[in-house]
């Protein structure tokens, strides 16, 4: 049922683009709605001085779990298009996403992404696991779905969202090699990275990391005794020397994995707090997507006995653990 649901959605969406893509030339600057921060910081990016975009979720608020506020409403239905994640990351407000692709274009940034680059967890009742930013090389496909719906909405900036698409890809590249760099670094026995859910299965591909999550890919399912036990085991078998929160969810699960392990005389440490489904504050450079991926790259690298500059790759980050 949910994968009909998001059939229907894309169905309508496109629906939506073509009718309100024709219905009036836009005002400037353009007033675009943004879901989450990774897909406003991808339209401010292409959009640069032609669009104004509105987020709606913050740093630290969980998307999976997100309901739109009447407000929320309010800010969508005003704007001249608006951005999604989809793959069902925002599946609290599909209903609402549904009913404003009526009217104006509505746009999941992921439709561009080759299938075959998703994940498909067993446990995820047959969806694709929505965390493809976490896989920067992905999800720079996502760049091309942005601008090509820009360039609908407003021919006349067509070369200058074109433009803006490839300068912003070749930093996203650079900032992928930097990963596999860093990464790479890590000693092979420590190339474990176990953090409160699984939002980074994409991170894990993409770097050749085993990956581990106390709870699952949406933050709605609950961690058991037995989940947490066999990771306690698992991190004293390969001596992992630290674990990781998350800025938008709760630490418990982490902290009963720090006391598991002591109690089996492993000492582990929690080597800092990792954006997941959620950037930085904003005016922060983790407050951009950049900023996000080079933190926890590099944070990632130093807390599992990797080298990598302490600011990242940018000279940009406020602090490492």
């Amino acid at each position: 049922m949910k994968i009909g649901l998001q059939w229907m959605l894309l169905a309508m969406t496109a629906a939506g683009c073509n009718a309100a893509g024709s219905a009036h030339a836009p005002r400037y600057p353009i007033q675009a709605a943004a879901t989450v921060g990774m897909v406003a910081d991808l339209v401010r990016n292409v959009g640069g001085p032609h669009v104004e975009v509105t987020q709606l979720l913050g740093p630290g608020v969980d998307p999976h779990l997100y309901k739109a506020t009447r407000d929320d409403v309010r800010t969508l239905s005003s704007g001249d298009i608006v951005f999604y994640s989809g793959l069902m990351l925002e599946g609290k407000m599909s209903d609402t996403l549904v009913k404003l692709a009526h009217n104006r274009p509505v746009i999941p940034v992921t439709e561009q992404i080759d299938p075959t680059q998703l994940l498909e967890p067993e446990d995820f009742q047959g969806h694709y696991d929505p965390h493809v930013w976490m896989d920067i090389a992905a999800w720079s496909q996502c760049v091309d779905a942005v601008s090509a719906a820009l360039a609908k909405l407003d021919p006349a900036h067509a070369a200058d969202y074109q433009a803006n698409a490839v300068k912003y890809q070749r930093e996203l590249a650079r900032l992928h090699e930097y990963g596999r760099k860093a990464i790479g670094s890590i000693p092979k026995g420590r190339r474990v990275l176990i953090t409160s859910h699984d939002a980074f299965n994409y991170f894990g591909r993409a770097y050749g990391l085993e990956v581990q999550g106390v709870q699952g890919i949406s933050t709605e399912s609950e961690a058991g005794l037995q989940r947490v036990n066999a990771l306690v085991d698992l991190i004293v078998e390969k001596k992992v020397p630290a674990v990781f929160i998350e800025s938008s969810v709760p630490r418990k699960n982490i902290d009963a994995l720090v006391e598991g392990a002591g109690a089996k005389g492993h000492q582990i440490v929690i080597g800092g707090e990792l954006f997941s489904d959620a950037m930085g504050e904003a005016g922060t450079y983790e407050g951009t997507y950049l900023g996000m991926l080079d933190h926890n790259i590099t944070l990632v690298a130093r807390a599992l006995g990797g080298e990598a500059p302490a600011k990242g790759l940018n000279g940009k980050l406020s602090h490492q653990d």
